[in-house]
Parts: C-alpha cells; structure tokens; sequence
C-alpha cells in the first residue's frame, strides 16, 4: 500500500493556500498585457475571466468533494471520463505550471536583486521546496503570512491611489490602437485579454488538489474554492480600478508593471520601494502554491505509473510527497538558472485552461446528486475555457499544442503499465 497524505489542513487554511497562489505576481503584471489586448474594454476582459474562473471553480469544487484524492482534475478525469482525458489533465498542469513556477520565481528575483535574478529565483525555489517537504501545516502558515503582507500592501496602494490626482489625456499614454478597431476584433481583444487574466485567477486548483490533505474535504473544499475566488475577484477589480484611475488603460497596458508604475507616480514615488518588495513576496507566494500544485499532480500520476512509482513516495514523518516535491523543486530550479520562462505565461495559460476544460466536462458526467449544480454551470465553464484559450496570441496557443502531442505520446508510452481507471491508485 502507498502512504497516504495527512489530512491538517482546516477551512481557513485551504483558502489562504488558494489565496496565496491567485493574490501572486499576477495581480502586479496580469492586467498590462491584459488592458494592450482588450484596450478600454479591459473591464469587460477581467469580467470574462471572473466568470469563466467561477463556473470552473464551482465544478473542481463538487469534483473535490465527489474525489478527495491529491491530484486535482488528473483524478476526476482519470475517474470520470478514462485515462486519456485525465492524463492530458495532469500532464498540462505538471507541464503549465512548471513553467509558471520558474517564471513567479524569475519574477521574484527580478524585484528582489535584478542584477542576479537567476540565483536568487534559484534559491528561493529551493527554500520553499524544503518548506514544502516539512509539512503542509507549515506551508500554510508561511501563505498565511504572505498573503497578510500583499493584502496589506495592495490596501495602502488602493487608498493612496484614490487620494491622488486621476490620470489626464495629455499624460497618460493613449488608449491602446485596439480601441480603433471594428468589433468582431474588439470583442477577441477583450477574449485574448481575458485569457492573462485567467491566468491570475487560476489558482484555486491548489486547494482542489490538496485534496488528500484537507480535513472534512466535502464540506471544507467546496466552501474554500468559493471563498478564496471570491475574495480575489473583489481584490482584482479594486486594484485594477484604482491603477486605471492613476494611469489611466493607455497607461496600465503601457509597461509591464502597472501596480508598480501608478506606485511611482503617488505621492512622489515613496510606496513604489514597499509595492516592489510586495510584488516579489506575492511571486514568492505564488510559487509556494505551485510547488504545492505540481507535486501533488505529480505524486497522484506516479501512483497511477504514468511516471515512475518513487514519485509517489510519502515521508514517514511530515506525510508529505517529498520525493515528488523535491524533483519539482529540483527541476524549476535547474529551468531558472538556465533560462528566462517568463514568456510562458500565455502558454501556461492555455495548459490550464485545457485542465479546467476537462475538470468542467468531468464535472458534466457526475451524477445529479453528487454534481449539486445546474448543468449550464460546467456547460458555460467548458465553453470559456475552449473559447478563452482559442483567443489567446498564436504563439501561446502552438506552444501548447505541441506540449499536448508530447503528452500523447507519453501516455502512449505509458498506459501498458498504468492502473486502469477504477483501481484505487495507493493499492
């Protein structure tokens, strides 16, 4: 038998889990390439991305509640649709937030000491991975803190944004060009800018796939889900609103640090030192929730034997999947030392928008006692995602196309020696 995981973690601390991986970097980069795709309309953008994010995450919810297994839409796929579905699930996300994670942490060391981005994103990876392996309770604190900090920050930057002179035509960059177009092509501006939006929405799967961990998990997940997306969207829109009103839209989609560049210009620039340590501890944040993530997903697809069974190994003492954590951790390291993936947050993006269109299509098939939702809520959240992820820049959608080939054919590679579904994956 494989070693389960304990279950330590409560309803307060399964939503700050979750609002420590959405309340990230993305609140502090999401809305420029955002507001440059979708221009004025960018409101309707983040709108779109709220609502695709709230049917999706309503769906994991009920599927956490049906599956309180770690691994997230890789189990309810596997469980519900067959392997094929669930594997593609799990080796988007892996693979997606992989990326994301070496990208948060470039992130991080890029606010923290820019001219040794690289060591210090290294560094950070392998200080939170060891947290990590020393238990979920002490990671839940550490978000805990974190999140107590940006919330903090973005509070005083709200309110000190509001008390400051509102952004003129003749000082803030112009509306971007999108805004002159006719609108079919407004409309997929406002489709494109809210796929980076989902990006900073997405993640609430941390908790779904703590599944294992969580106490009481049909009660405590669905309740979680729904807070943490919740909050987060009323964070989003204050902040967005309050950026909006210091640039001005030509201003936010003008730079790649919106939050930070309306921080230089209130009050002669004195909070901008505070956003940028607040930006870099959000990073930090964020990259503690994808650890979480990935290895979970990781250990969940071990023990199924789509990758190899030491990955699902459960430390005796803190029962946690530290061999599938340390190799995250390892890997996401190796990746931002020798490379700069924040280019793949469109990528990302689209990976898990394909995760979620599984985890809606799953939650579809549930039966009605057990789904506890009006059809049309996965029915909209699958829709979204397929048209939210089409709308995203070319590139960001080759990229993931190729990445899903290459899942094809590990799957092929790998499903003789996989459990089928219906097998309990820790015989």
């Amino acid at each position: 038998m494989t070693a389960s995981l304990a279950r330590r973690l409560g309803l307060t601390d399964a939503v700050v889990v979750g609002l420590g991986a959405m309340i990230g970097a993305g609140v502090f980069v999401a809305f420029a390439p955002a507001a440059a795709r979708a221009g004025s309309l960018v409101w309707a953008a983040l709108a779109v991305a709220a609502v695709v994010a709230v049917c999706n995450a309503l769906s994991s919810a009920r599927l956490a509640a049906r599956f309180p297994a770690a691994g997230g839409t890789y189990v309810y796929g596997r469980e519900v649709l067959g392997p094929l579905p669930g594997f593609l699930a799990g080796w988007g996300f892996v693979v997606g937030k992989t990326a994301s994670c070496a990208a948060m942490a470039l992130t991080a060391g890029l606010y923290v000491w820019p001219e040794h981005a690289h060591v210090v994103a290294a560094a950070a990876v392998l200080a939170l991975t060891l947290l990590s392996v020393l238990g979920v309770q002490r990671t839940a604190t550490a978000s805990k803190v974190l999140v107590a900090i940006v919330v903090a920050v973005l509070a005083v930057f709200v309110v000190a944004a509001w008390t400051a002179e509102p952004a003129l035509p003749g000082v803030a960059p112009p509306v971007p060009p999108v805004d002159d177009e006719a609108w079919p092509l407004r409309i997929l501006g406002v489709l494109g800018g809210a796929g980076f939006c989902f990006f900073a929405f997405a993640g609430y799967a941390r908790i779904a796939t703590l599944g294992e961990e969580v106490r009481d998990p049909a009660r405590t997940i669905p309740r979680a889900v729904v807070t943490a997306i919740s909050v987060v969207i009323v964070v989003y829109a204050v902040v967005l609103a309050s950026t909006v009103h210091v640039l001005g839209v030509g201003g936010v989609a003008a730079g790649p640090a919106p939050v930070l560049d309306a921080a230089e210009r209130i009050g002669g620039g004195g909070l901008a030192p505070i956003v940028r340590v607040a930006a870099g501890i959000a990073a930090l944040g964020a990259l503690l929730g994808g650890i979480l993530g990935v290895s979970r997903t990781t250990m969940a697809m071990a023990r199924d034997r789509h990758l190899p069974p030491r990955l699902a190994a459960v430390h005796p003492t803190t029962r946690t999947p530290y061999v599938a954590e340390i190799s995250v951790g390892v890997l996401v390291a190796c990746i931002v030392l020798v490379a700069d993936v924040r280019q793949a947050i469109g990528f990302s993006s689209f990976a898990v928008l394909v995760y979620y269109l599984v985890a809606n299509a799953a939650a579809l098939r549930l039966a009605r006692q057990h789904r506890r939702l009006p059809a049309w809520v996965p029915a909209l959240g699958a829709v979204g995602c397929v048209v939210v992820a089409g709308s995203l820049p070319w590139e960001s959608v080759a990229a993931g196309v190729v990445v899903f080939a290459v899942g094809g054919v590990v799957y092929v590679v790998t499903r003789r020696r996989a459990l089928p579904p219906g097998v309990p994956s820790q015989a």
